[in-house]
């Protein structure tokens, strides 16, 4: 009897997390409480009395237990901030948070089922090629005898569309900033900080590298006469990188042993999903830098598998290019090597002389170049305001909601740093730009320490208000119904501006064709998931769960970047902003193949 009363109270748990909107409640909108009608509720519920009868939970570990907390904290916290930008949905009062807690408990439990029906998938084992097939048309076996120029050739002839329309290039405003810095044009981020040198407008906002080799090629352009010739040559760059890591990957997934068939996906995904093509004719720095992380991953798992044994002298000077290219793309690559790099020491011991070498001429070359070539050349670091955008926004955000708990001092305090009077109306939940802009780039190190003074006092009043505000500028980045921009291709006319011959071609039907799909994949259902930063993150955790319940310990390492990628988005300044996510959206199915090839327990 108490089993039956529990597995139906499990089943309206979890019929009530699916269906019903507690934000209709909130709303007063009790007609409709339930998303899916009358109809749709009751076919809902007797699929999920259905699902409960014949499902089992495989397992009764830690980790899998800890993940479906996780997972559901995500589901119900990440409504309530989706909707009404707090936790307003689960503790406005007893009847809100009793509500949330059965739904809280349904969640668990779906997850519970659906993660150990995958733990027990992988299990299996199974995902790697045995016998030949007995009959395989030509274009497979062309495909199996050549898997990296097949398919960098299948994956450019796809693109192809987007390359012609999208032609010389796809310009946001980073990149375009980053081209008026190159020509000694002074833009915003010249006026972050302090300068160095009046005279030299550059600065390390956008990596110094990445805004040469840009405007290196537009001045190519230049020189030749053909301003767009030029953008297009980054973009051929560009392309010939990101398509070519990708072909690569599939043909390392096929000496994995990984079967034929997965590895076909995998070659449709990068061919006919739009953001890696429109990704490609972007000139954000994220592309190269996500495609270099992409490559880093493959080493780690290479490096693991083989023990270091058979890595020459060349291999080395690769892998120590490949890890100075990280640094020198991306302001925290070098973040995300330190998390990282570090723990091969650990699976790889025989070889810690070797790890320890490349670890020295890395971090030592980045070193150097932060401190020693970049000053001499008078290009000014990034402001220290990039670095502190979860504390700036915690202090808006305690200005907006309990600014007349604040003493004179602590306003005067607020004010030398932020600027107090208009702070409240800058504060933008999900995008902290408006608050650390006006950052006073000539505060002293005494002024920060009062600051943190003041920011360490708010947190000892009102912790949940600094909970919040971290959590309002983050939650979409781990709750897969939040869907946000997440390609560009808008022509951005701002170099134009300056006297830079740059513009899009005539084909403005097909770019708006393409443009269209793109904006419309992310909420296709299922197959949108691919795109969703969320939906990746889950996947993430649900590996390295897997990982901690079945001691592959060396795997938690290859997915060690990625976590450290999260914890950048994290401390971002942006909520749900697919950049900061994009290098582990594009190296998910290499990071899910392996998990998919041939191992022992305890491998």
């Amino acid at each position: 009897m108490k089993k039956k009363i529990l597995f139906y109270f499990l089943v309206i748990c979890t019929f009530l997390a699916i269906d019903f909107n507690i934000y209709n409640l909130y709303l007063g909108e009790t007609r409709e409480l339930f998303k899916l009608g009358l109809v749709g509720s009751v076919l809902l519920f007797y699929f999920v009395y259905v699902f409960f009868k014949k499902s089992t939970i495989i397992s009764k570990k830690k980790s899998l237990k800890v993940l479906s907390l996780i997972l559901a904290f995500f589901m119900i916290f990440g409504n309530s901030f989706m909707c009404v930008g707090s936790t307003t949905l689960i503790f406005k009062n007893i009847g809100y948070f009793f509500l949330s807690l059965l739904m809280y408990i349904g969640y668990y439990y779906l997850f519970l089922i659906i993660i150990s029906y995958i733990f027990k998938k992988l299990d299996k084992n199974n995902y790697t090629e045995e016998t030949e097939t007995k009959k395989e048309n030509k274009i497979i076996k062309i495909f199996k005898k050549h898997p990296f120029l097949f398919s960098f050739v299948f994956i450019i002839i796809c693109w192809l569309p987007y390359i012609i329309s999208y032609y010389p290039i796809i310009l946001s405003p980073d990149p375009s900033f980053q081209i008026r810095q190159f020509f000694g044009i002074r833009t915003k981020y010249a006026d972050y900080a302090i300068l160095l040198d009046e005279d030299v407008v550059m600065t390390n906002h956008h990596p110094v590298t990445h805004t040469v080799l840009l405007g290196s090629c537009l001045k190519l352009g230049t020189l030749i006469g053909n301003d767009n010739l030029g953008l297009f040559f980054y973009s051929i760059i560009q392309i010939t990188i990101l398509a070519g890591t990708f072909a690569f990957s599939i043909y390392y997934m096929q000496k994995m042993g990984l079967k034929t068939k997965y590895l076909i996906g995998v070659l449709l995904l990068f061919s006919l999903v739009p953001m890696f093509p429109l990704y490609a004719m972007s000139g954000v720095k994220d592309v190269l830098f996500g495609a270099f992380i992409f490559l880093y991953l493959i080493f780690l798992h290479n490096y693991i598998k083989t023990k270091g044994e058979n890595y020459q002298w060349w291999k080395y000077l690769l892998v120590i290019l490949l890890l100075i290219l990280i640094c020198l793309f991306r302001n925290n690559g070098v973040h995300v090597l330190i998390l990282s790099l570090p723990f091969l020491l650990l699976v790889v011991r025989k070889k810690w002389k070797n790890i320890l070498l490349i670890m020295i001429c890395v971090f030592g070359f980045y070193g150097v170049f932060d401190k020693v070539v970049l000053p001499y050349f008078k290009i000014t670091p990034g402001s220290i305001r990039e670095m502190l955008s979860v504390p700036f926004q915690q202090t808006a955000r305690l200005v907006k909601y309990h600014g007349d708990e604040l003493t004179a001092e602590e306003i005067e305090v607020i004010d030398k740093i932020l600027g107090y009077d208009d702070l409240a109306k800058r504060y933008d939940p999900e995008l902290a730009d408006d608050v650390k802009n006006e950052f006073n780039k000539y505060a002293t190190s005494e002024d920060l320490a009062s600051y943190f003074k003041v920011w360490f006092n708010g947190l000892i009043k009102h912790p949940g208000t600094y909970i919040e505000a971290t959590m309002n500028n983050t939650y979409g980045f781990f709750y897969p119904e939040k869907t946000k921009w997440y390609v560009y291709y808008n022509f951005d006319d701002r170099i134009t501006e300056n006297g830079f011959l740059y513009h899009y071609n005539s084909l403005e039907l097909p770019r708006d064709i393409l443009s269209g799909f793109a904006v419309s994949f992310p909420y296709i259902p299922i197959v949108g998931l691919i795109s969703n930063i969320g939906f990746n993150v889950w996947i993430i955790f649900t590996l390295l769960a897997y990982a901690i319940y079945k001691k592959l310990y060396s795997k938690i390492i290859i997915l060690a970047p990625a976590l450290a990628l999260i914890l950048v988005c994290v401390v971002g300044p942006a909520n749900t902003y697919f950049r900061y996510a994009l290098p582990f959206i594009f190296a998910m199915p290499f990071i899910i193949g392996v998990f998919l090839e041939k191992r022992k327990d305890n491998d």
